[in-house]
């Protein structure tokens, strides 16, 4: 069970990271505004989700690997934590909603106790 959770995050990272190249857009207007370069960090933290999925499925740097995911999910708390901040009752998309967004919140938050949780059952 603990190959399948860690081979299941190393192809969520890859997938997600490689979709970052594939439709920046979307991962463009994750990024707060006020953090800018949102091209930059697009591709750096696509890039980083490649790497740090490559090192989750490698079972001899797994536990590194599965540390660095928890770090770099937990990087994107910003993110979510600002989509919360702006979120409105009014607004078309539900992530732009107050549920939508603590909902993100909430799935980012479990994503990195899935990485912990491979990290840990890797040693």
């Amino acid at each position: 069970m603990h190959a399948i959770a860690a081979v299941a995050l190393a192809v969520f990272l890859i997938v997600t990271g490689v979709m970052h190249f594939l439709v920046p857009s979307y991962f463009r207007m994750l990024v707060p505004a006020w953090l800018r370069r949102e091209r930059f960090l697009v591709a750096v933290t696509g890039a980083a989700e490649v790497v740090v999925g490559a090192l989750v499925l490698v079972p001899c740097s797994r536990p590194a690997g599965g540390w660095a995911a928890a770090v770099l999910i937990a990087c994107y708390l910003v993110s979510h934590v600002d989509a919360l901040r702006r979120a409105r009752p009014d607004r078309p998309r539900l992530l732009d909603r107050p549920v939508g967004a603590v909902a993100r919140l909430v799935v980012n938050v479990l994503y990195i106790a899935w990485a912990v949780a491979v990290s840990r059952s890797a040693v």
